[in-house]
């Protein structure tokens, strides 16, 4: 097949999915590896994104952690223009809204539609900014186009494929059950010019003999006049820089055997906060030879821990209640006590402070902290966004700062020392850099130093190179891509768009509403 050479706007194809988690991003990361090897200069989008992962981009813009995850399958840095919408719940009802990299305020359901409009046209100009850029743009849905109650304001499933004229794939998630079903019922709950653009399907995370399939395959296509352009298979390893937290419950396989004959394994507990953000941040402890790392919400789920790690949140002084209504608190405060590690990142390094001043977040005030660390927090309205480096341990750190909360340590303590930007107070570290722990001889380095403090024997394996295994990752999910879809179909609808005359399925919304 040769290259789309379009004349103006580059090709670009839209990937939906009948739910949340049916693996849009998998899909989409695998396609730009897939491209990339061609030679094909390709980058992804998403027009709108909720996740509470996000990353900071070069250029200083804050997006999804799934769409600079697709730019590294696609060989690129991430740019604002990748995500120009990112929603980041803060509670059950609102969510700040972040702009072409910037916060812009908060919005619940409804005052969010009045946001609808522009933004609107700023994930269009987005898109046409990637299309004048790149060879190709593969664009990501966010959770199912079948929902219908949202699709008047819709701008990141048909409402982009109708705006940009995209033809249409629909991801489902056989592991689910029902798979057939959500293909056919998403299509059919479309109106007649939203399926017009829906061109195939691909089915994803299949275990199994694929002859099993065949006859659904063959009934699907005769039901839909679509055919199933993929059957990928289900790959293990693949929790890499998700954004949904739905993933904290997907199995990461077992723990690698620790280093040497007589090593221990150091057993990492994170706190799986109700409000977590950049969970991601634990990546690179779970691919440690001899790193057990588990999420709990429990106090008792503690008390073997060798680390306790409080990760980031969007709602630092809410998710503090939380840990104070579950007793965790008395768990944390007697480990410090007794010289058992804990680390705070972003949002925990916070609630480790003796005071938080929010007028900002939680509009809550004044707000006793753990008290762990000899620190003070004030939230300010201005976030702050970088890409810092530094030093510890004696080696080069980088990483990513995204909070509002500006934290001052009291160098006069004699408890305190520097740690990154944050400090160390005996065995509690609090920062709140984002990513150091990607940084492989600083994690090594610090995992030997809890160890000590944990009375482990504890060896840190020196080959881990946590980059190369991200790599290794986006090369399976361009390998999945390439032996297992209908790339030939991919590269026709990159050229071609849908292909007309596809049949509309009932009940297909009101009549004449395309």
């Amino acid at each position: 097949m040769t290259r789309p050479e379009p004349e103006g706007a580059a090709p670009a194809l839209l990937i939906t999915g009948t739910t949340s988690d049916a693996g849009k991003s998998v899909v989409v990361a695998g396609l730009c590896r897939w491209l990339a090897r061609q030679g094909v200069k390709v980058a992804p989008f998403k027009a709108q994104n909720m996740s509470l992962n996000s990353v900071v981009t070069p250029d200083g813009a804050e997006i999804g952690r799934a769409q600079a995850m697709q730019a590294a399958a696609s060989g690129i840095e991430p740019s604002a223009a990748m995500n120009p919408v990112l929603l980041k719940p803060g509670g059950d009802r609102s969510s700040q809204v972040v702009v072409r990299g910037r916060p812009i305020g908060e919005a619940d359901a409804v005052s969010y539609r009045d946001f609808k409009e522009r933004l609107r046209g700023i994930a269009a100009e987005s898109l046409a900014e990637l299309r004048s850029r790149y060879e190709v743009v593969i664009c990501e849905g966010a959770g199912s186009p079948a929902e219908i109650n949202l699709r008047s304001g819709d701008i990141a499933n048909m409402g982009l494929a109708r705006a940009a004229d995209l033809p249409v794939l629909v991801v489902g998630d056989i592991d689910r059950g029902g798979v057939f079903a959500g293909l056919y019922g998403t299509l059919a709950l479309l109106e007649p010019a939203d399926q017009a653009l829906v061109a195939g399907f691909v089915i994803n995370k299949f275990r199994g003999a694929e002859e099993l399939l065949w006859p659904g395959l063959q009934m699907i296509r005769e039901l839909t006049g679509r055919p199933v352009h993929g059957v990928l298979p289900w790959l293990d390893g693949l929790w890499l820089d998700v954004e949904d937290s739905l993933a904290l419950s997907v199995d990461r396989g077992p723990v690698r055997a620790p280093l040497g004959g007589h090593a221990q394994t150091l057993r990492v507990a994170v706190v799986r906060l109700p409000r977590i953000s950049n969970f991601t941040d634990i990546d690179a402890l779970t691919v440690e030879p001899g790193v057990d790392v588990r999420f709990v919400t429990a106090p008792h789920e503690l008390d073997d821990a060798d680390l306790v790690i409080l990760p980031g949140s969007r709602a630092t002084v809410a998710d503090l209640a939380w840990l104070r209504e579950r007793g965790m608190d008395g768990v944390l405060t007697r480990r410090a006590a007794q010289g058992r590690p804990v680390l705070g990142i972003c949002g925990g390094y916070q609630m480790l402070a003796r005071e938080i001043r929010d007028d900002v977040e939680s509009a809550a005030g004044r707000v006793p902290g753990l008290g762990l660390l000899p620190a003070t927090v004030t939230f300010a309205a201005e976030k702050t966004l970088a890409r810092p480096e530094g030093t510890a341990y004696g080696q080069r750190v980088s990483a990513y700062e995204i909070h509002h909360g500006q934290v001052e340590v009291a160098w006069t303590d004699p408890a305190a020392a520097p740690f990154l930007d944050g400090c160390r107070a005996g065995a509690v570290w609090g920062t709140t850099w984002h990513g150091a722990l990607e940084n492989d001889a600083f994690r090594r380095a610090f995992l030997s130093d809890v160890a000590e403090c944990a009375g482990r024997r504890f060896e840190a394996a020196p080959g881990t190179d946590f980059a190369a295994e991200r790599n290794a990752r986006l090369d399976a999910l361009g390998d999945m891509v390439e032996r297992h879809m209908d790339t030939g179909a991919v590269w026709r609808l990159l050229e071609s768009g849908a292909p007309a005359g596809l049949p509309v399925v009932g009940p297909a919304g009101p009549v004449g509403s395309g």
